[in-house]
């Protein structure tokens, strides 16, 4: 395996020395946001993580290795190169074997994480059931990933492009643990309501902590989903930003966007449509779920 994964100085000074490790994914700066925003969203949120007592792992591929932690040279060629690959499982083994460069999704993230020996993840949102998908089939490979890898999501619940009450249906049937940290609803990614009731949900993130090691020592396999609502005053009006969305979904089918290729034009429509305003809630939204996934990894790691 160490043919194919290299560790940052950083991450590598954090696992001699027991530090907690958050990881994070790459297609957020590759394809989800615009240069050179990315980079500083990137380098901000790394910040975070680091403010918070824990060590930062954004996760790449690069010359055929699985990059844990990305110097600055590295993190500058993923967010201004358009040659970067938007990497799922099917397509790391390729990547890799080709020497090409990857931006690594939830899905490929929680791989590469798991075979890290990170524990936690956070991102902006993670993938799910596409509206339509009784005609499209339409899944995301993150849901499956959850089902099987043993690791921690800290998001702002499903991107609210998706079918959400389909998305929750599925992770039920595959046993994911979905928790609201201080919610009794699933956020909604923009917004913080969905009108999508929760089964668990915590107060603090000693108590998230606390699963997580029961999980680990019960040998439970597959990951958990930690929802933590966009701040409310980064969030977006429900009805405003639900008719956009429905607006975005029209213009993909009539254009004939599906797949890998779906989630990139309908976030790059909300965007235009709502002047930025999306663009700088997702900011805030990844800001906050580092603020607070680093904290539970701190907590974890008492533990």
């Amino acid at each position: 395996m160490e043919q194919y994964i290299e560790f940052s100085q950083e991450v590598t000074t954090a696992k001699q020395q027991g530090k907690p490790i958050v990881a994070l994914e790459s297609t957020i700066i590759s394809h989800g946001m615009p240069y050179p925003q990315n980079v500083k969203m990137a380098k901000t949120v790394e910040d975070i993580i680091r403010k918070e007592g824990a060590i930062p792992a954004t996760i790449a591929i690069i010359d055929g290795k699985i990059k844990i932690g990305l110097e600055e040279d590295e993190l500058e060629l993923l967010a201004s190169s358009s040659e970067v690959i938007k990497v799922s499982r099917r397509d790391l083994a390729e990547t890799i074997a080709t020497n090409r460069i990857g931006a690594t999704t939830v899905a490929s993230t929680m791989i590469c994480a798991e075979l890290a020996g990170i524990q936690f993840f956070v991102t902006g949102g993670i993938g799910g059931v596409h509206q339509g998908v009784e005609h499209t089939m339409d899944i995301s490979a993150d849901l499956e990933e959850l089902a099987q890898t043993n690791v921690t999501v800290i998001c702002s619940g499903a991107k609210s492009i998706l079918d959400l009450p389909k998305t929750m249906e599925y992770l039920e049937t595959k046993g994911v643990p979905v928790i609201g940290y201080q919610t009794a609803e699933l956020p909604a990614f923009f917004t913080r309501e969905s009108g999508i009731k929760l089964n668990s949900t915590a107060a603090d993130v000693h108590s998230i902590a606390n699963i997580c090691h029961t999980k680990n020592t019960l040998k439970l396999s597959g990951g958990i989903v930690v929802a933590n609502p966009v701040p409310t005053e980064h969030a977006l009006d429900k009805d405003y930003i639900n008719n956009i969305i429905s607006q975005a979904v029209k213009q993909a089918e009539e254009q004939g966007v599906t797949g890998k290729d779906s989630t990139p034009f309908l976030l790059k429509y909300i965007v235009e449509q709502t002047n930025g305003k999306s663009l700088e809630t997702n900011i805030k939204l990844v800001e906050n779920n580092a603020f607070v996934g680093a904290q539970i990894a701190v907590a974890f790691n008492k533990l």
